[in-house]
């Protein structure tokens, strides 16, 4: 009776390794904070970057701010899952962070630009990858604009770049629109996504 009891048992949920990427203004960090302050049961990868931190990020939270040679040192020691040199400076995704994660069963969040999204798919093809993007271009400038991070040769670059990586949003599982004031709608429509990705047939094999 046991065994045919089991039959009717729900599957057993694999653990997701999700990539959230997108252009510069896409609002990338504005979701993944959202999604932190849901208290959500994910675990949230810390990016480590050699860029200087903003005056309201920090350090270990945000991501790790790591000094050119300390970022090299973990080239070197093979420490980090992907890395790529992002508008002049270096960012990367620390490796055993995300397998410590995955062994404990807990869905994997990571930000990451599009071409470190890119090195993903190629070490773990079964990674979900969701394209978060805005309405227009204007939109994505304004965003940019208010940042005043940049300077108009910076946006300029950004802006650039980002031409280039919306061709190749069909590279991804999911489009998203991070609409202005629609953050929170968003949000749900990834959230959405996972839960659906959670109820597939085939499940998801992470392995790294």
């Amino acid at each position: 009776m046991s065994s045919e009891m089991d039959s009717f048992a729900p599957p057993r949920y694999e653990p997701l390794l999700i990539v959230i990427s997108g252009p510069s203004g896409a609002g990338k960090d504005s979701v993944i904070q959202r999604m932190k302050e849901m208290n959500l049961p994910f675990h949230f990868v810390i990016t480590a970057t050699t860029r200087p931190a903003r005056p309201e990020e920090l350090h270990g939270v945000d991501y790790f701010f790591l000094s050119p040679d300390e970022f090299a040192g973990m080239i070197e020691k093979d420490e980090l899952l992907e890395y790529a040199i992002v508008y002049d400076e270096y960012k990367g995704i620390p490796k055993e962070q995300v397998r410590q994660a995955l062994a404990s069963r807990k869905d994997v969040v990571m930000r990451i630009d599009v071409q470190g999204a890119a090195t993903i798919r190629d070490i773990c093809p079964d990674a979900l990858s969701i394209f978060l993007t805005i309405q227009d271009e204007d939109e994505m400038v304004r965003r940019l604009e208010q940042r005043k991070t940049e300077t108009s040769e910076g946006v300029e670059l950004r802006i650039a770049t980002a031409r280039q990586e919306f061709k190749r949003v069909e590279e991804f599982d999911y489009v998203v629109v991070n609409r202005e004031c629609h953050l929170d709608e968003a949000v749900q429509t990834i959230l959405a996504i996972i839960q659906a990705e959670h109820h597939r047939v085939k499940q998801r094999k992470v392995t790294l």
